[in-house]
């Protein structure tokens, strides 16, 4: 399936110019907390607005594997091998666009760390991550390097509970999970876009066993005491295009 032709769930047209990679993301674990709008504002670049569901505004953790990076006519040639990914992000909106926010990105993979932090000015962090399936639950523990004293570690298991379903627009599962647009900031002021483009996601509700959660302490945090909202997806294969600089 050519998943260009398949644009009737996105908010927006896709970009004008051509994507130029794309990337494989699979068993997707997404656990959401609400957190109050004030806890979140003085890490947000403020040409960015915060989104908010309710009258609340959301911190969600990601753990998947990125199964290939494939750039544009290389449709066979993954730049990396497999590789598993643990973000913690938030949603904004810019210009009544509203996307992705990431506060921190865990990786192992070199690539990641020294181009692509580079060039889409997202907050990597070299850690070391497993992630394994036994049965129908994934485990996983991530461990971020250079951080002795304070480890900053993710550690549990999750698994689907339901059938798969299409989340509904105008629902909660919905509005955390159809983004179409990341953005970026290398210095707090300069603001960047990048667009991307995948199928909907397909869902189901997850059970989560959390072991470890220290990831939100860099942002003082504390959101231990909240049961996440807890989904998973088999994943969607994605189509990315070149980060452009906001005009503020």
């Amino acid at each position: 399936m050519n998943i260009m032709n398949d644009i009737g769930h996105r908010a927006w047209p896709l970009p004008s110019k051509n994507w130029i990679m794309r990337q494989t993301w699979r068993n997707l674990l997404f656990l959401h907390w609400p957190i109050p709008l004030h806890l979140l504002r003085p890490h947000i670049p403020s040409s960015l607005q915060i989104d908010t569901f309710n009258g609340s505004a959301w911190i969600g953790v990601i753990v998947f594997v990125l199964e290939g990076i494939f750039p544009r006519g290389l449709s066979s040639i993954s730049l990396t091998p497999k590789f598993p990914e643990v973000n913690v992000r938030t949603y904004v909106t810019c210009d009544g666009k509203p996307g992705i926010y990431f506060l921190s990105i865990d990786v192992e993979n070199w690539a990641s760390l020294k181009i692509a932090k580079r060039w889409y000015h997202l907050p990597y962090y070299s850690a070391r991550i497993s992630l394994r399936k036994e049965g129908q639950s994934f485990h996983f523990h991530t461990s971020r390097n250079g951080n002795v004293d304070t480890p900053i570690s993710f550690k549990g298991k999750y698994e689907p509970v339901s059938e798969i379903y299409s989340p509904m627009e105008g629902t909660l599962d919905h509005w955390l999970t159809e983004r179409y647009c990341l953005y970026s900031s290398n210095n707090g002021v300069n603001v960047y876009c990048g667009e991307i483009h995948h199928l909907p996601w397909p869902l189901q509700k997850a059970e989560i066993e959390i072991v470890e959660n220290s990831l939100f302490s860099p942002f003082q945090f504390e959101l231990s005491q909240v049961p996440p909202i807890a989904h998973f997806s088999t994943g969607v294969d994605s189509l990315v295009w070149n980060i452009k600089k906001k005009r503020i």
